[in-house]
Parts: structure tokens; C-alpha cells; sequence
């Protein structure tokens, strides 16, 4: 049995890229649908579809989630707020010296003030409970900053209100990108049309669980984060009709791979899904996955490997390294195919 050691691996620092690339489409892509790796640019995937297939992107849109302000006593903290809710109120990750007690009103850079309620979901919850003193969304786009992941070793700037987002963000919600949907821009899209690719289109509100490593050796001993998810009836529509067409349901990105297969499991085309992706997993939806390079123990390169082989995709780990790919949010991608078509009683409800 596979243990979280298994996903380790050793990835020098300045692979990590800081900053994206001078252009959307100028990544490199590795080719790990044969059987050796093959080394593309992201500009080679139209060649590598049909007119059959489908991509799917996740269009969730990033919000600016990361605040700053003081405590009553003058101490400084900084909130990631990883949702709104519906009652307009927000739970967010709190960093600071001592965590301010319940009924606190913190006073936010910006002007505004933020009532501590409590914990969220409940009084043990791991996250806070706040009310900020206007609408949460408008408030932080008026004065959040991007929220970069941790691995990027500086602040962020005007250049991430625009790359940190893809091309087909629409639906306000997450705290980190769909990064594999950031290689896309206009003229990408226009030559993947000009081919007859189709687009179909999910949504998964990635919250900030999604960087945190499984820090336990067995790996059925970890708690997955929950994100909220959609399939739209059109989406739907669209895979059955690519399954009548014969072609492959491409997601691009383990957010979808989450999104579509959580449906295929529950039934539900939206709702909250804690689903934890390892090897021996049955998937029934996705044939073929555009994604970025994941952090060693992540849950994510579980996913990965468990959609197209643990030790296959090691192996392709390793070559990224060598040849010197660059990793993570604003790095270069992988291609990978899942090799057989799934058989009508594998399909979605």
C-alpha cells in the first residue's frame, strides 16, 4: 500500500516559478500520454485533440482574500477569507501574534472593521467567524490583495490581478487559481475552435486547503478540505454528447477532475465535496488531463497519480526536473491520457 512518502520528492527552489511567464500560451508542456516522456510547448496541445473532445475548465474567479489589519490592542494580523456565506458573513484563516477573542472588532487596512464572531463551521472549527462592516466582496476588491500561494516568496502586484486569473473567470469564490486554465488566452482558444475542439465549462471555488501536504503517513488517515462545486445542465449535456461523438472529456485541471467526478459519485450536480482522489480510484467522467506540476505529499499529485500511474508519473516528475520545467501555480504543464475509453456502465448519472 502507497504511503504519503511515496508522493515525496526533492525539487530545487529555483524551480519554483515567482513570476508567469511573459506570455499566456508560453509555457512548456510534457507529453506523458506516451511511453516516454515528450517535451512540447503548450502551443502543440490543438494538435494533440480532436474535434471530438471536450475541454472542460473550471471558471471560478479569484478573489483579492487576503486583508490586513490590527487587533484592539494594535497588534497586527492578516484574515484569508477562504468563503463567503450566506448570511454575507465570512470564514477566514487568521494569522497573528494571539488570536483576538470573540467579539473583537478588528480594524482593517482599508478604513473598515471586521467582528470577530467566533470559530466556523462551529466552536471547534478551524477556521474564523467575521462579519465585515459592508458587502465581503466589494470590500475586497476595494482593499484585499491577490492571495499568492506560499511558495511564492514575495508580494503580490499588479501583474497577478491579471495572471493570477484565467481567461474564463466568471464566477466569484476561490482563493487560489485553476492554474493549468492560466496557459489559455485568445489566440489558443481561437486555433483550439478553428479545430472544432469544444468547451464545456464547471465551477469549483478552490479554497486554500488545496496547498496544505498530507501530514500523515497513512494516507486514509488525512481529512480533506471541502470546496463548493457546480455542473451546469449544459455542461452535462455537452459530455453526453461527446460520448456519443466518441470523444474524450478533457479537464483541464484537477479542480475539474474534482468537480466531475464528485458528481459522477454523488449524483449531485452541486453542492460541497470532500472527495480525496488516490490510486485504485474508478474514474468515470474524465479521459484526459491538462495540469500544472503539484507539491510533494500534496493531495493533488495523488490525484495525478492515480489518474495516470503513480510510478508513471514519478518518472515524469523526475524528468521535469531534469530538464529543468518550471513548477507549481505560474509554471509549465503536463499532458496525460487515461488510454481507454469508459464503458457505458461506468457513466454518470
Amino acid at each position: 500500500m502507497l504511503t504519503t512518502s511515496d508522493f515525496d520528492y526533492a525539487l530545487p527552489s529555483e524551480l519554483i516559478a515567482q513570476h508567469p511567464a511573459a506570455e499566456r500560451g508560453a509555457a512548456r508542456l510534457l507529453d506523458g500520454s506516451g511511453p516516454a516522456p515528450v517535451d512540447r510547448v503548450f502551443g502543440d496541445l490543438p494538435g494533440l485533440l480532436t474535434p471530438a473532445d471536450l475541454l472542460v475548465f473550471n471558471d471560478t474567479q479569484v478573489v483579492k482574500a487576503r486583508l490586513y489589519g490590527q487587533k484592539p490592542g494594535g497588534g497586527r494580523l492578516e484574515l484569508l477569507i477562504e468563503r463567503v456565506l450566506a448570511d454575507g458573513s465570512v470564514a477566514a484563516h487568521m494569522k497573528a501574534s494571539r488570536k483576538p477573542r470573540a467579539g473583537a472588532l478588528l480594524r482593517m487596512d482599508g478604513g473598515f472593521t471586521a467582528e470577530l464572531l467566533g470559530r466556523w463551521p462551529d466552536a471547534h472549527g478551524p477556521l474564523f467567524h467575521l462579519r465585515l462592516a459592508g458587502d465581503a466582496y466589494a470590500l475586497m476588491a476595494a482593499h484585499g490583495h491577490v492571495p499568492l500561494p506560499p511558495y511564492i516568496a514575495r508580494a503580490d502586484g499588479a501583474e497577478d490581478e491579471a495572471r493570477y486569473q484565467s481567461v474564463f473567470a466568471r464566477v466569484p469564490g476561490a482563493v487560489a487559481a485553476p492554474t493549468a486554465a492560466l496557459h489559455f488566452d485568445a489566440a489558443l482558444l481561437a486555433r483550439l475552435d478553428a479545430r472544432g475542439v469544444r468547451r464545456a465549462a464547471v465551477t469549483l471555488h478552490v479554497g486554500a486547503g488545496t496547498f496544505q501536504p498530507v501530514k500523515t503517513e497513512r494516507i486514509d488517515e488525512h481529512v480533506m478540505h471541502r470546496e463548493r462545486y457546480a455542473v451546469p445542465a449544459a455542461t452535462q449535456a455537452a459530455i453526453a454528447d461527446c460520448r456519443t461523438r466518441g470523444g474524450r472529456v478533457v479537464a483541464v485541471g484537477t479542480t475539474c477532475v474534482r468537480t466531475l467526478e464528485s458528481w459522477a459519485q454523488s449524483g449531485q450536480a452541486a453542492g460541497e465535496t470532500g472527495i480525496f482522489i488516490t490510486p485504485g480510484f474508478e474514474f468515470r467522467v474524465v479521459h484526459a488531463l491538462i495540469t500544472n506540476f503539484h507539491l510533494p505529499r500534496s493531495t493533488l499529485l495523488m490525484l495525478v497519480s492515480a489518474f495516470a500511474g503513480h510510478e508513471r508519473v514519478m518518472q515524469l516528475y523526475r524528468h521535469a526536473i531534469a530538464a529543468r520545467y518550471r513548477f507549481f501555480s505560474y509554471g509549465d504543464a503536463m499532458w496525460l491520457t487515461r488510454g481507454a475509453f469508459l464503458s457505458p456502465a461506468q457513466e454518470p448519472l
